[in-house]
Order: structure tokens, then C-alpha cells, then sequence
């Protein structure tokens, strides 16, 4: 039974860490990015809802979401570049996969990279001129069916704190 009671033990305190370390990333990223909501407007009339970090400058841009280990299915970063161009990423430092949304400056999705791989110092780029990219948690782009040709719409700015 004792064996039993450390192995509970030990899974409570994983489970209890692991929330942490969520609230945390986000507490982190809260300092150093503003905050914005933002819709996804589908072809099929849907209205995604998501909350996101603005990366608006080189340093921001530069840092994204590297070593963050978590991100709500509702939550993202939005990369804000000042002129439309081909976009380079990639995931130094980032653990987790995400999904890469390629946006022109009209707002229109035009490129999706699905389930990039964590770490990876592989280029990931826009197949058409973009101004922005909205890093998502991976699968969310195929579980809400946003494909090239949704609308983005970015609402309310909140500083950082």
C-alpha cells in the first residue's frame, strides 16, 4: 500500500506542477507582450475566438514563444511585421508544435503550415507575401477547419504588464 501511496503521491504533485507551469508561461508572456483578442472568420461562417500575445517588434518577434511549454487551445501569438514580404519562422527553443498561419495585410489567411516540430532550426516559410503569422497549438488550425482564404480580425490591444 505505501508503494501505491507514493505513486498517487508523485502523479498529484506532476499534475499540480504541470498547472503551474501553464499559469506561469502565461504570467511570463503577460510581461513582456501585449495582449489582443482576435476572430477567425471561416468560408463556412464560423467565428473563431482566440487569445493572443502581440510580437510587434524584432526583439518580440525575435523571441516568440520560445520556452513555453503550454498554450490553451484559445491562445497564440501574433506576429506583426510593417510591410508585406515572404515570412521566414522557425521553432529554436519552442517545445511545443504549433500550427503557422500566414496572413497578408487585407487580413486573409494565405498559407498554413499544420503541426510544426518543436526545436526544429528548419526554415518555415510564407508561400505568398504576408504581414503577419498567428502561431496556434497544434491541430487547432484542422480541428476548426482554417484553411488559406479565412478572415482574420484582430480586436482590443492591452499593454503589457
Amino acid at each position: 500500500m505505501p508503494r501505491v501511496a507514493s505513486h498517487v503521491c508523485f502523479l498529484i504533485a506532476a499534475l499540480f506542477a504541470s498547472g503551474l507551469s501553464a499559469a506561469s508561461d502565461s504570467a511570463q508572456l503577460d510581461r513582456i507582450y501585449e495582449r489582443s483578442t482576435l476572430q477567425i472568420a471561416t468560408p463556412d461562417a464560423r467565428l473563431h475566438r482566440f487569445r493572443v500575445w502581440i510580437a510587434d517588434d524584432d526583439a518580440r518577434r525575435a523571441r516568440g514563444l520560445m520556452f513555453v511549454r503550454h498554450l490553451e487551445d484559445d491562445q497564440g501569438m501574433l506576429f506583426l511585421y510593417p510591410a508585406e514580404r515572404t515570412l521566414s519562422m522557425w521553432m529554436k527553443n519552442t517545445y511545443i508544435p504549433l500550427d503557422m498561419l500566414f496572413i497578408d495585410s487585407s487580413g486573409k489567411i494565405v498559407h498554413v503550415v499544420h503541426d510544426t516540430e518543436p526545436l526544429s532550426l528548419d526554415t518555415i516559410e510564407s508561400v505568398e507575401p504576408a504581414s503577419a503569422v498567428l502561431e496556434l497549438k497544434a491541430g487547432t488550425a484542422r480541428r476548426l477547419k482554417i484553411a488559406p482564404g479565412a478572415r482574420v480580425m484582430l480586436q482590443e490591444q492591452r499593454p503589457a504588464r
